[in-house]
């Protein structure tokens, strides 16, 4: 058994499902080529497809959609980070997009 994702014209992941190739080129869950086969171990496609993400024929990697207009693409991993750094003191923080910084959250607030 294999994981496989649906996508549709826009290359959004519709579905994923765990079937094996002969079902999936049956016909019987659409035409073939919109379904992808992707990796729980991400040992290809860069990810596990998700719905919501988006198939890149070119890097052929599954891409969740970006989280924050500031955030960038890592080429390698095919995963958004922040412009700045997370914090590494040990306290939580949360992405403001306005300042494009991290903000501490405080208990209370």
């Amino acid at each position: 058994m294999a994981h496989f994702a649906k996508i549709n014209n826009t290359n959004t992941v519709t579905e994923v499902i765990v079937s094996e190739q002969d079902f999936i080129n049956s016909g019987k869950v659409g035409d073939s080529f919109l379904w992808i086969q992707t990796s729980y171990s991400q040992s290809f496609r860069k990810n596990f497809a998700g719905i919501g993400n988006t198939y890149d024929k070119t890097r052929d990697a599954f891409i969740p959609p970006q989280p924050y207009g500031s955030w960038i693409l890592v080429e390698d991993t095919c995963l958004w980070e922040a412009p700045v750094a997370y914090p590494t003191d040990g306290n939580s923080y949360r992405w403001n997009e306005d300042t494009t910084s991290w903000v501490e959250i405080v208990e209370g607030e």
